[in-house]
């Protein structure tokens, strides 16, 4: 006779939370530092984004398998992102072909009130007039309406958000994007980035 015959091995629990260790179980379910710092930067960036402080890192109409995609659109003016670069200066380029984000404030634009239009700093085609433009408080110049026919707009969904994005209908340069809380008659505030515009100041 084996002495394994005399005293057979007791059978083994299953491993489930049930049966761990409470310290093994809280090991267990509690995150990785990694993780709880990709879990605050994504906070961080969502929110900063909510706020318009952070810039949009791909542009759409490069993401041609993203939910943002504008595969089907083409635009009148075209060009390489090579020749878009020599065209615009660094701060443009940022905004218009990757969708950036100044920051509030910063633009002069925000504060101009002479009569006149805003147009595309891509492409110079008219987008606003200076009789649409109002001080919404936000530090980007707004407007309740764009001129006919000159923007274009698609659904954004970054940063786990939905709003809408404008665009210029000739050159598909990224301007900002509109929001419901506007003033009367449309009741929209189309939020632009100033580097993405220029302004001619109405002849006298």
């Amino acid at each position: 006779m084996r002495l394994s015959d005399l005293y057979p091995p007791k059978p083994r629990k299953p491993d489930t939370p049930a049966t761990r260790p409470a310290r093994a179980v809280a090991a267990s379910a509690a995150p990785t530092p990694a993780r709880r710092l990709f879990l605050l930067s994504a906070t961080a960036a969502a929110a900063a984004a909510a706020a318009g402080l952070v810039p949009r890192l791909v542009r759409p109409a490069l993401a041609a398998d993203g939910p943002n995609a504008k595969v089907t659109e083409h635009f009148e003016v075209a060009m390489s992102d090579a020749e878009w670069r020599k065209r615009l200066s660094a701060g443009q380029y940022e905004i218009l072909r990757q969708e950036g984000t100044e920051r509030p404030y910063s633009s002069p634009l925000n504060d101009e009130h002479r009569a006149g239009t805003f147009a595309c700093a891509g492409c110079a085609q008219p987008l606003f007039s200076s009789r649409t433009k109002f001080d919404s408080h936000t530090g980007w110049p707004s407007f309740w309406t764009p001129l006919d026919k000159a923007v274009g707009t698609h659904t954004d969904r970054s940063f786990g958000m939905v709003r809408t994005e404008v665009h210029c209908s000739r050159c598909g340069g990224h301007l900002g994007h509109v929001f419901d809380d506007g003033p009367k008659p449309t009741g929209l505030r189309y939020c632009m980035n100033g580097l993405a515009m220029t302004f001619r100041p109405q002849a006298a």
